[in-house]
């Protein structure tokens, strides 16, 4: 089966429990028999022609539905689904944090680390184009870049979700600068300069290996200096007593 996180302001329409576990084979269906376990939830999550209302939103991962299948999206088992309201009172706008998943980046930084370390053992250079363009691909899509590798071992049940409340916006941007980074090194290496290619690939393999090791992801802390100084674009803050780059404390 799979679950249902439940938000605190819903917890008292599902006598108070924080995960129910739920059947249906999408999103859609799962939450309908969230609904059917507790009816007074139906009110708060669909309207009265059925659908999901719009300020609710779901998340599966570090992903909101809407940017995937809606509620047509399918749920394995084990999958675990994250109802986000909106804030009570609010123009209808998304919760300040949302739900990220820091297993998949967590992979996603293995696979370069991984990766480009492989490039440099054999001299093959090759590799580093590759390396960067799943990273600005996945960029582009919202999502880690290595995000099917995390898929296909969390099939295998080789790793489960640790989800945290946080922006993905700064994690996207830190992807795209090692994108960028990457994509200079290959430049370099078109040059005729290797060393300064292998260096620029170094380089990324050490902020990786620094959010992987280390918890600090200097990427995400340059997303919330911008942030800071008011750079158009950088509309997140970080989450509350959480020190920029770091990694929350707790898990949902």
């Amino acid at each position: 089966m799979s679950s249902v996180r439940v938000p605190t302001p819903l917890r008292p329409y599902a006598e108070g429990l924080k995960t129910v576990e739920v059947d249906g084979a999408t999103v859609g269906a799962a939450l309908q028999d969230l609904a059917l376990r507790y009816p007074q939830l139906r009110a708060h999550l669909f309207d009265e022609g059925g659908s999901l209302r719009s300020f609710v939103h779901v998340f599966l991962g570090e992903q909101d539905v809407r940017e995937l299948s809606g509620e047509a999206t399918p749920v394995r088992k084990d999958d675990q689904l994250l109802i986000v309201p909106s804030i009570a009172g609010g123009s209808g706008s998304p919760a300040p944090t949302r739900r990220v998943d820091h297993t998949a980046l967590r992979v996603n930084q293995a696979m370069i680390i991984a990766l480009l370390g492989a490039a440099y053992v054999a001299n093959a250079a090759v590799l580093i184009p590759l390396v960067g363009f799943m990273m600005l691909l996945g960029s582009a899509l919202g999502r880690p870049g290595f995000a099917a590798v995390y898929s296909a071992l969390r099939g295998l049940r080789l790793f489960r979700p640790e989800v945290y409340d946080d922006n993905p916006e700064p994690h996207r941007f830190a992807q795209t600068l090692g994108g960028i980074v990457l994509a200079a090194s290959s430049a370099a290496f078109l040059a005729g300069l290797p060393s300064i290619a292998w260096f620029l690939a170094w380089v990324v393999i050490a902020l990786a290996g620094l959010n992987l090791f280390g918890g600090y992801c200097l990427g995400c802390a340059v997303y919330y200096w911008l942030n800071r100084w008011g750079v158009p674009g950088f509309t997140q803050t970080p989450p509350p007593g959480v020190t920029p780059g770091r990694r929350p404390a707790g898990k949902v």
